[in-house]
């Protein structure tokens, strides 16, 4: 898509230190020597906060990952300087070898990508975007494994900052649990633009925003399967026009009536909760829980984490063009360069040099992906002062859903997330086409975007990797999220239930079928609901709901679950909704003739559509394409 609807950004400039620079100097937070990533040559000076004895974590020497200098000694905190002695617990593949001055170790690896990875394999032995997803996940993980004492506990509860679960109706219900009790687990994660505090204006944006409720500018629905062996993400552009419901305030009361706008004012119209009842509505599946973080969050937890692996094709500068305004302000050589800190955000921010949206949600997902992995290989999980500094950073930088409240939910949700493979984690985007009323708006792309909210609804893996051979890594035993519920009340006679028959069989862009309402309620006169109607309203829907009034309950339900056996609808066409005045069934454009619905095929696992980014979390030869404009 075009650049029309880009808000200025910063233009802030910031030169990476690409990885196997010969730079010496002070060591930083992320257990480097001489201010570069593990793997350089010429650092003199040591010391990280990370490392047990004033340098870099346990087993390395020299204040490196993999014995290239000499800095480790006793230095304390980010920046502190070494004595150049060996710290004790040296014990990293260069550890016999950390040569003085800089020289070159026995760890250092071949140049080129090749030799990068197994560096990496070697050393892990020893948006305001979608890092929201990252921070998110992360601190969970880190959290499960903190010894920490209940005031530390405390204190970290203290940090974080919670709100309501759902702002509006949406009228999705909780998917049944499987034989063994188990449910899918799904999470709402948020990157929130706000510019309302003197620290998110300094990481740059637009500032004609200031004094704005902040706006969703990253979406993505993060999908753990029941059995906890699989994972997927999904992100939407933030220019998406989408079916924004009625929502409320949780903070002010105020109240908002349903629209149809881009899905990146749905924070405004509600906060986090209606974002939530958006995306609900729009997909079909129930989301358990929201998290949040702002710029200022991502920063903070970049700077923890320690740095991360991207990579462009091109030398890429994110600058203001002839044509279009602002840019992230991110500026990297060709290859690959470690990340952290503001130039993190940058990345994260970056959607000009990288094409569009779609093109900025590849990167983020490239970002995601490559820190999960780096973190598995270094057994960060078993570095106590990493993991109290990540703890700390991740409950400042979230806001989160009311019932993740509480540093024993947060780690309940851990132990649900960390042993899914990396070659189980898939990330893609929502396909989109142009938006007809607006060329610089989207629209869900009809056919591959329902595929991909049935895989999730259906709990259908978004990888193939799921047979015997993928089982690589460790995975948890299922655990029991939901006990199965009891059944409900029998439902009233079929002669007694009214039922409104609607027409969406235009949804989707196609014509409308004709009659097909009548039809449709002739049908359920001939299975014996008589007081079936058809409605003389056409509702374009591109699938078939059938909705109840949620202050119906259980009997409700019940009553509708027969409504919808009689004619062949899935259960999970089945809503409560809050502005149902009846029992209404719109005929969607999934259904478009015959008496029943007709069966439907059921995506097989990867079954990815083709229109859709495939991103896996086990690839590590992810590298971004540059926009020629912003090549330098």
């Amino acid at each position: 898509m075009g650049h029309s609807s880009v808000r200025g950004e910063g233009t802030r400039e910031s030169v990476p230190h690409a990885r196997g620079a010969r730079d010496g100097g002070r060591g930083d937070a992320t257990g480097t020597d001489g201010g570069t990533p593990a793997g350089t040559e010429d650092g003199t000076d040591g010391g990280t906060a990370a490392g047990p004895d004033g340098g870099a974590p346990a087993g390395t020497d020299g204040g490196t990952a993999a014995g290239t200098g000499s800095g480790a000694g006793t230095g304390r905190g980010p920046g502190a300087r070494g004595r150049g002695s060996r710290g004790p617990g040296a014990q990293g593949p260069g550890a016999q070898g950390g040569a003085k001055n800089g020289r070159r170790g026995p760890g250092r690896q071949p140049a080129g990508p090749a030799g990068r990875r197994a560096q990496r394999r070697a050393n892990g032995k020893g948006g305001r975007r979608v890092f929201r997803w990252v921070a998110s996940v992360l601190s969970l993980l880190i959290l499960a494994t903190a010894g920490a004492g209940y005031l530390y506990i405390e204190h970290l509860n203290g940090n974080i900052r919670s709100g309501g679960r759902s702002g509006g109706e949406s009228g999705v219900q909780k998917a049944a649990p499987d034989a063994s009790g188990n449910t899918p687990l799904n999470i709402l994660l948020i990157g929130a633009d706000g510019r309302n505090s003197k620290e998110n204006l300094a990481l740059g944006g637009a500032k004609d925003t200031v004094g704005d409720k902040p706006r969703a500018d990253v979406q993505m629905l993060l999908h753990v399967s029941a059995d906890r062996r699989s994972a997927a993400v999904v992100s939407i552009p933030r220019d998406a026009r989408v079916d924004i419901p009625a929502c409320k305030d949780p903070e002010t009361g105020e109240k908002f009536a349903a629209t149809n706008r881009i899905i990146t004012e749905s924070l405004q119209r509600g906060g986090p909760g209606c974002t939530l009842t958006t995306w609900e509505k729009l997909s079909g599946v129930y989301i358990d829980h929201w998290m949040m973080v702002d710029f200022a969050g991502v920063v903070r937890m970049a700077d923890a984490v320690g740095g991360v692996p991207v990579c462009v094709k091109q030398n890429v500068w994110d600058r203001p063009t002839a044509q279009v305004k602002g840019g992230s302000g991110l500026k990297l050589p060709a290859g690959e360069t470690y990340v952290k800190g503001e130039q993190a955000l940058q990345w994260l921010r970056t959607r000009h040099a990288f094409f569009n949206d779609q093109g900025r949600a590849k990167a983020q997902h490239m970002y995601m992906n490559a820190m999960l992995r780096q973190l598995k290989e270094q057994n960060a999980f078993t570095d106590t002062g990493r993991i109290m500094d990540l703890a700390e950073a991740g409950t400042k930088a979230l806001q989160v859903s009311e019932e993740l409240g509480t540093v024993k939910a947060l780690f309940d949700l851990a132990m649900e997330l960390k042993d899914v493979p990396t070659n189980r984690i898939t990330m893609t985007t929502l396909p989109t086409v142009e938006d007809h009323r607006n060329r610089a708006h989207l629209l869900p792309a009809d056919k591959p975007a329902r595929q991909i909210w049935k895989m999730l609804r259906e709990d259908i893996p978004f990888d193939g990797n799921g047979g015997p051979a993928a089982a690589s890594e460790p995975t948890a035993a299922p655990k029991p999220t939901a006990a199965p519920k009891p059944s409900g009340p029998a439902a009233a006679a079929p002669a007694t239930l009214s039922v409104t028959v609607v027409n969406g069989t235009g949804g989707g862009g196609r014509y409308a079928v004709r009659g097909r309402a009548g039809g449709v309620a002739e049908a359920l006169r001939g299975k014996g609901f008589t007081l079936a109607t058809a409605s003389q309203t056409a509702a374009p829907a591109e699938e078939t709901v059938l909705a109840y009034p949620k202050s119906a309950g259980e009997q409700g339900r019940a009553d509708a679950l027969s409504v919808a056996k009689a004619l062949g609808v899935p259960a999970g066409a089945v809503r409560a909704t809050g502005d149902a005045q009846g029992m209404t069934l719109t005929v969607g454009a999934d259904w478009r003739e015959g008496d029943t619905y007709p069966v439907q095929d059921s995506p097989k696992a990867g079954d990815l559509p083709t229109e859709a980014e495939n991103s896996n979390g086990a690839d590590e030869g992810a590298c971004m394409e540059v926009y020629k404009p912003y090549q330098w």
